[in-house]
């Protein structure tokens, strides 16, 4: 356990965009994609809305994956994976709603159970690993969310009861939102949208406005400030000692998990070269010492 002194790097976007049937989640999420890949064939559409992705498909070539019912974790977990494989560059699932209350969702999952409070210990478990799935991909990822109004049953001041509106909900998990690096909320068929959550600071309380490609690219920016991958890879192999792969694993405690496999090669090859080198002075010192005895006895 130590201190360390924090450090800004750069990161994969997290992106979520929610709203009503019809406010264009879809079409906003590819211009999104374009904008921090600036290349269609680098991005990948899991795709549960009955082949709406290739609605779009006027716009570039991407690519899309359709991923029917059932609807659980682990089919979810595996289209990702299979994108991953693909070097994509940006993955967009349209849309995650259906992992929590699709048909073979997490809801349906809960249900068929039993629906007892105890039974979540058994679901809950399998959608947490898609979560992680999401949060940990080596791609940017933008996930698309059904909204739904959210309505309940209030007394009034006589003491009878009245449905009550609350705005709209997402359909996925509640929490998931404050996962994300962004969450745009579409609010009306005219594709205006307002943060929710935006650890950018770029859109935050903000007037409403229109994603395009322009957004995708000012996010892209953001996240490319900072230390990078990459910069850290180099480093590993100029490294010359095994002491300065000490120093640099303990410099960049965020990234230990990603580069221990590069400093466990790189020091392999180092260990490979100073095994070398001690071969070579084993062969050659007998040699020398057999040369300077006889010019001893010469003398």
């Amino acid at each position: 356990m130590q201190l360390t002194r924090a450090e800004r790097h750069q990161v994969k976007l997290r992106l979520g965009l929610s709203g009503a049937s019809g406010f264009g989640k879809t079409y906003s999420a590819l211009l999104l994609a374009f904008g921090i890949t600036n290349d269609w064939s680098k991005i990948a559409i899991i795709d549960t809305e009955n082949g709406s992705a290739s609605l779009y498909s006027h716009l570039g070539d991407y690519n899309t994956l359709t991923l029917d019912e059932p609807f659980n974790p682990e089919r979810y977990i595996e289209a990702i994976e299979t994108c991953e494989k693909s070097a994509i560059d940006v993955i967009i699932i349209d849309s995650i709603s259906h992992e929590w209350s699709g048909k073979g969702g997490c809801l349906e999952l809960h249900e068929q159970l039993g629906g007892k409070f105890q039974d979540w210990a058994r679901i809950s478990p399998r959608h947490q690993a898609f979560i992680d799935k999401i949060l940990h991909s080596s791609t940017h990822i933008i996930t698309t969310v059904r909204r739904k109004v959210d309505y309940s049953m209030d007394a009034d001041m006589n003491g009878k009861s009245k449905v009550i509106k609350h705005g709209t909900k997402e359909i996925t998990r509640e929490g998931f939102e404050y996962e994300l690096t962004a969450n745009f909320e579409l609010i009306n068929d005219k594709h205006l949208a307002k943060a929710s959550k935006d650890r950018t600071g770029l859109f935050m309380d903000k007037p409403e406005f229109i994603i395009n490609s322009a957004t995708g690219k000012k996010l892209m920016e953001w996240c490319n400030k900072g230390i990078s991958l990459d910069k850290i890879k180099e480093e590993i192999f100029k490294c010359e000692t095994i002491e300065a792969l000490k120093q640099l694993y303990a410099k960049y405690p965020s990234f230990q998990k990603k580069t221990h496999p590069l400093i466990m090669e790189r020091k392999e090859q180092l260990d490979d070269v100073n095994g070398q080198l001690i071969s070579s002075e084993q062969v050659v010192e007998p040699k020398e010492l057999i040369e300077n005895g006889n010019n001893s006895s010469e003398q």
